[in-house]
């Protein structure tokens, strides 16, 4: 009888303790230098041929828009749509331009622009940093191997640096509209 008395008490205060807030695993590495962020405003523009709509993170992560939404619907999407690429795993896909630069999507309507120039003005960091782009215990796998970098890899690792920093304290720099 006294156990089931303590156990109602015990329900009744809330039980064990509440469970910490789920953080996802991060990388350690936040790049020290900045992109230019109308560059990257300005590459994306060019990539979706001007006709699409984007929020613009203070790192550089854009997130593209479904048409008609207004600033305060563009602003909710966007974070959402951060949100759930930091709550889940966050695979990327790295993919080439015509301009010499990297995109690199992910899984929901968003992306990280590596500026070429900026690349190749900061390798020295690139290249020390880049396996610090790799969350606490992540492994991904490369046509050289495990965890295991080509200087295209190690771009896109940059590029997803960006998106765990706008991840970790978002906010919206601006909302670009087509047109």
């Amino acid at each position: 009888m006294a156990r089931s008395f303590f156990g109602k008490v015990k329900a009744m205060l809330g039980g064990k303790p509440p469970a910490p807030p789920f953080r996802p695993p991060v990388p350690a590495w936040r790049p020290s230098f900045a992109q230019p962020l109308e560059r990257v405003i300005d590459r994306l523009a060019y990539y979706a041929n001007g006709r699409k709509d984007f929020c613009v993170f203070r790192h550089g992560t854009c997130v593209l828009l479904p048409e008609g939404l207004d600033d305060a619907a563009a602003r909710a999407f966007a974070l959402e749509v951060l949100a759930r690429i930091f709550h889940y795993h966050p695979d990327m896909s790295p993919n080439p331009m015509d301009d010499g630069n990297i995109t690199v999507s992910y899984n929901h309507p968003a992306v990280n622009v590596v500026l070429a120039d900026v690349a190749r003005e900061h390798w020295p960091e690139i290249e020390a940093r880049h396996l610090d782009g790799l969350a606490t215990a992540e492994v991904l796998f490369t046509p050289l191997g495990r965890n295991t970098f080509d200087d295209f890899g190690k771009q896109a690792l940059l590029g997803r640096a960006y998106m765990f920093m706008d991840a970790q304290a978002p906010e919206i720099v601006q909302i670009r509209r087509h047109g």
